[in-house]
C-alpha cells in the first residue's frame, strides 16, 4: 500500500479548510430553507388580493416576529402568534372558508385568560412578550377576515340628521350631601340617624354633664361607622360580636313607667357581655346613658346553643326620666358602647311609627328565597285573597326573589297594599344570591334564627300601627269558617275567649291542615274534574280544595294572630317573650284554621304524611270569595302584562 507522509503541519491545514467548508454548506442549506419558509406573504390590518401592492410592503414572517421581539418593553404585555397551516378546523376563521398557511397575532394583557384554540399537528403557538396592539393576519388563499370583532368593523353612518340631536340622558339634578343624606333618611330599611346628624355637626363639642360624669361624648360620625352586609352595623367588645339591625322606641304601658328602646341584634355569644346604651335626644348635645339588658329570642333546646353561633336577642334600653322634658319628647337614636366615655362606632335611628288611627290586621313574611323560582302568580293569588279577609297591609321582606316577583310586589307597593323591605344575612354569612340560597337550604337551624330578625322587626314597626300582626308564609291562608273577614271572626274569638279566662291574650293561635298539591287526584275524587270548573287553571288555591281530614297536632305548626299591646318578641309560631306570661287563646277549628298549600309535608312529619294522604275531604269554603278573587288576581295579571295579548285575541 502506498503511504503518503505529510507534515504534521499540513495535517492540521487539511482539517481546518474541511471544517469551513462544512459549516459554509450548512449554513448555505438553513438560509434556503428558512428563505422558502418565510417568504408567506400577509395583510396587516387590510383586505387586498393584491399582496405585492400591500400598503405595507411584503414582510416575511422572520421579520415581523423580530421587530416583535424588539420592540418589547417592561409592559406586561403578551402577544399570542398562532401559526395554522391548515385552518379547517380553526375556530378562528370567520368566514367558514377553508384557508392554509394562516398566521394570527394578537395583542392580551397578561391579566387576560387567552382563549383555549384546538392544537392539532398542523398548528403550532408561540407566546410573545409585546406592547403592539397590532391584529397581523396571514392568508394565501382568500380576501376575508379570520378575526372579526365590532371594533374592526367598517361602519357608514349618515350622522347629518343627528348633528343637532341630543341623546335622552337622566337631566334630573345632582343631589347635594344633605339632600342626598334626607333622601336617604326615608327609606324603609335605612337605620340611620342622618337627619339628625345634620343638626349634630352644628353642635358645639359638648362640655362635661353630670350625666356622663366628667367625661365628652361626641355624636358619632356616620361615615366612621362599622358596617355589615349593607343593612347590618357591627359592634365589638371583648371577644363578642354585635350585628346590629333596627331600633325601635316601646313605651307601652305593660312595660313599666319607663319609656324603652329595643334593639335587634345578632350575638356571637350565649351570655353577652354588660353594655351601655348611649341614647340620644334633638336639640341635646350630650346622650342619656343607660344599662343594657338582654332578651334571648331563642330556645337552647332548638339547637346551635353555643359561643361562636350567631343568637338572636333583643336589647333593652330604659330611658331614664329626664326633667324639664315633655312626656313626648322621644329618642333620636342609640348606640352601644362598652364605656361610657366612648365615642361609639354604631348608631341606629329608633323608629317610633305612630299613626293617627291604629289598624286592625299587618301580615308579616319572612325573607322571600325565590331566586330561580317564579312564584308571581300564585303571590297574586294570595295577596288579594288576604286583602279580601281584611289583612290591611303586608309587610314582606327580600333575601332573593325572581324578577317577575319583584314585578309583583312593586305593583303592590305602589298601590300601597305593600312594603318589601331589603334585608342580608349578617356577620360571616354568605349574600351571594344562589349560594345564600344553598347555605339556608343546608344550615336550616341558621335559618331560623336569621328569620327572627324580620319578624320581630315586623313587629316592632307596627305596634302602634295595628292590633295583630300575623307572621305567615306565602302558601298558608288563615282562614274563617263561619264569618267573612278576621275583623268579625276576631270579634267572635275575642267574646269567646274572655268567657273562659277574664283576660286579653298575647296570642290567638290556628291549627295547621294540609291542602297538598295532589290530593285532587285520589281515587274517592275522581267524580269530579281533575280541575275546577269555571275558574282558571293558574289560580292554585281556588284549583286546590282537597285538603287531609285530620290537624296537625293541638300546638304543632300554629299561627297566630299577635297581640301589639303584649308580645315583646316572636317565633314564627308563637310568641317567646311577652309582658307577664306568653298567654294563647287556640282558635276553635269551628270558626278557623290555618290551610297549608305544600307539595308535601314538612320535613319533620314525613311519617304522618302518608295518614293525611290517605283520608282527605272537600273543602270548598274558599270559594265563598271565588268571584271576586278570579276578578282580582286576573285583572293585576293583565294589568302586569303576565298573559300573551295574541293568546288573548286568539281565545275571543
Amino acid at each position: 500500500m502506498l503511504q503518503i507522509k505529510l507534515p504534521v503541519r499540513a495535517y492540521k491545514k487539511l482539517i481546518y479548510l474541511a471544517s469551513v467548508s462544512s459549516f459554509l454548506c450548512f449554513l448555505a442549506l438553513h438560509l434556503t430553507i428558512s428563505y422558502q419558509r418565510d417568504r408567506i406573504p400577509y395583510d396587516v390590518l387590510a383586505d387586498t388580493t393584491d399582496h405585492n401592492n400591500n400598503a405595507f410592503g411584503t414582510v416575511t414572517t422572520g421579520q415581523v416576529i423580530r421587530g416583535l421581539l424588539q420592540k418589547t418593553d417592561s409592559s406586561d404585555r403578551t402577544t399570542s402568534i398562532i401559526i395554522n397551516h391548515d385552518s379547517t378546523t380553526s375556530s378562528l376563521s370567520s368566514s367558514g372558508n377553508k384557508s392554509k398557511n394562516s398566521i394570527v397575532i394578537q395583542k392580551s394583557s397578561s391579566a387576560q385568560l387567552l382563549p383555549t384554540l384546538p392544537m392539532t399537528n398542523s398548528t403550532s403557538a408561540i407566546i410573545l412578550s409585546n406592547q403592539t396592539n397590532s391584529l397581523i393576519q396571514s392568508n394565501s388563499n382568500t380576501n376575508s377576515n379570520i378575526f372579526e370583532s365590532p371594533a374592526n368593523k367598517q361602519i357608514d353612518e349618515d350622522i347629518s340628521t343627528y348633528l343637532d340631536l341630543e341623546p335622552h340622558i337622566d337631566s334630573m339634578p345632582i343631589l347635594g350631601e344633605n339632600q342626598l343624606l334626607i333622601d336617604l333618611e326615608n327609606r324603609s330599611n335605612n337605620n340611620l340617624a342622618l337627619t339628625y346628624w345634620l343638626k349634630a355637626r352644628k353642635y358645639p363639642k359638648p362640655k362635661s354633664s353630670s350625666n356622663v360624669k366628667s367625661c365628652r361624648v361626641e355624636f358619632p360620625n356616620l361615615y366612621e361607622l362599622e358596617f355589615n352586609n349593607i343593612y347590618w352595623q357591627k359592634f365589638t367588645t371583648g371577644n363578642s360580636s354585635f350585628y346590629l339591625y333596627g331600633a325601635y322606641y316601646d313605651n307601652r304601658w305593660r312595660g313599666g313607667p319607663l319609656p324603652m328602646v329595643r334593639i335587634l341584634a345578632m350575638i356571637d355569644r350565649i351570655a353577652p357581655p354588660p353594655t351601655l346604651c348611649q341614647i340620644w335626644f334633638d336639640r341635646i348635645s350630650v346622650p342619656i346613658i343607660s344599662q343594657a339588658t338582654y332578651i334571648y329570642g331563642w330556645y337552647s333546646k332548638w339547637g346551635n346553643y353555643k359561643d361562636g353561633f350567631l343568637q338572636p336577642y333583643i336589647i333593652t334600653c330604659k330611658i331614664p326620666r329626664i326633667k324639664g322634658l315633655p312626656k313626648d319628647f322621644y329618642p333620636t337614636s342609640v348606640s352601644l358602647v362598652d364605656n361610657r366615655c366612648l365615642k361609639a362606632n354604631n348608631n341606629l335611628k329608633i323608629i317610633n311609627n305612630r299613626p293617627a288611627k291604629k289598624q286592625e290586621f299587618a301580615v308579616c313574611v319572612k325573607g322571600l328565597d325565590f331566586l330561580h323560582e317564579d312564584l308571581s302568580v300564585r303571590l297574586v293569588e294570595w295577596i288579594e285573597l288576604l286583602r279580601l279577609m281584611g289583612a290591611n297591609k303586608i309587610f314582606l321582606y327580600d333575601l332573593e326573589i325572581h324578577p317577575n316577583i319583584t314585578k309583583v310586589l312593586n305593583y303592590y307597593q305602589n298601590e300601597g297594599a305593600v312594603e318589601l323591605t331589603k334585608i342580608s344575612l349578617p356577620g360571616h354569612q354568605p349574600n351571594l344570591p344562589g349560594f345564600r340560597h344553598l347555605y339556608l337550604k343546608n344550615k336550616l337551624t341558621n335559618k331560623r334564627q336569621n328569620e327572627l330578625i324580620p319578624y320581630n322587626d315586623c313587629l316592632y314597626r307596627n305596634l302602634y300601627s295595628y292590633n295583630y300582626v300575623a307572621l305567615l308564609d306565602i302558601d298558608e291562608v288563615i282562614m274563617p269558617l263561619k264569618h267573612s273577614n278576621w275583623s268579625d271572626m276576631m270579634a267572635e274569638v275575642q267574646r269567646l275567649s274572655l268567657m273562659e279566662k277574664n283576660y286579653t291574650r298575647a296570642s290567638y293561635n290556628v291549627r295547621n291542615v294540609y291542602f297538598l298539591d295532589d290530593l285532587n287526584h285520589n281515587e274517592e275524587q275522581m267524580h269530579h274534574e281533575a280541575h275546577e270548573a269555571g275558574i282558571p287553571r293558574y289560580l292554585h288555591m281556588l284549583q286546590h280544595v282537597y285538603r287531609s281530614q285530620n290537624y296537625t297536632k293541638p300546638g304543632q305548626y300554629v299561627k297566630c294572630f299577635h297581640n301589639t299591646e303584649r308580645a315583646v318578641s316572636l317565633h314564627n309560631h308563637f310568641p317567646l317573650n311577652c309582658f307577664g306570661t306568653c298567654t294563647t287563646y287556640s282558635i276553635p277549628i269551628e270558626l278557623a284554621h290555618l290551610q297549608h298549600y305544600r307539595k308535601d309535608c314538612v320535613g319533620p312529619l314525613k311519617k304522618s304524611c302518608k295518614e293525611f294522604r290517605q283520608y282527605t275531604t272537600r273543602d270548598t269554603t274558599i270559594f265563598r270569595y271565588k268571584h271576586e278573587l278570579v276578578q282580582r288576581t286576573t285583572h293585576v295579571l293583565k294589568t302586569l302584562g303576565f298573559f300573551d295579548q295574541n293568546s288573548i285575541e286568539h281565545t275571543a
